[in-house]
């Protein structure tokens, strides 16, 4: 079995993306994380010194979006996060990073774009 902390919803800005309007403007990004945590000793002891602080996963994530330079894609963006978060913690064996750009920079009508990727210590 996989315990999992999720932490969804992550709103930032962000300057990435290929087209020359995204270099010069941040925009919108949704950043979701799965936290692949064993959680059966927190679980037995209630005790907040027995998981992850989820709470610094999220400032350092937004201080790696809202903080970089200019990144071109997506998908080396989550790179990074996924790269971040595995080293926060120990106790974090593995992360799942779906990111999105909230307005998409296409003619269409299209909600998100984004990517998912999942890594393993």
């Amino acid at each position: 079995m996989t315990d999992l902390i999720e932490l969804h919803g992550l709103r930032l800005v962000a300057s990435v993306g290929a087209l020359p309007e995204e270099h010069g403007r941040r925009q919108p990004v949704e950043v979701d994380l799965e936290l692949v945590v064993d959680l059966a000793k927190a679980g037995a002891s209630d005790d907040l010194a027995d998981t992850v602080d989820y709470g610094l996963v999220c400032q350092h994530v937004e201080q790696l979006v809202v903080g970089g330079t200019h990144t071109v894609l997506l998908e080396a963006l989550a790179e990074k996060i996924a790269k971040r978060v595995l080293g926060i913690d120990e106790r974090i064996t593995g992360v799942t990073v779906a990111l999105r750009k909230l307005r998409p920079p296409v003619p269409q009508d299209l909600a998100t774009s984004g990517v998912r990727i999942m890594r393993r210590r």
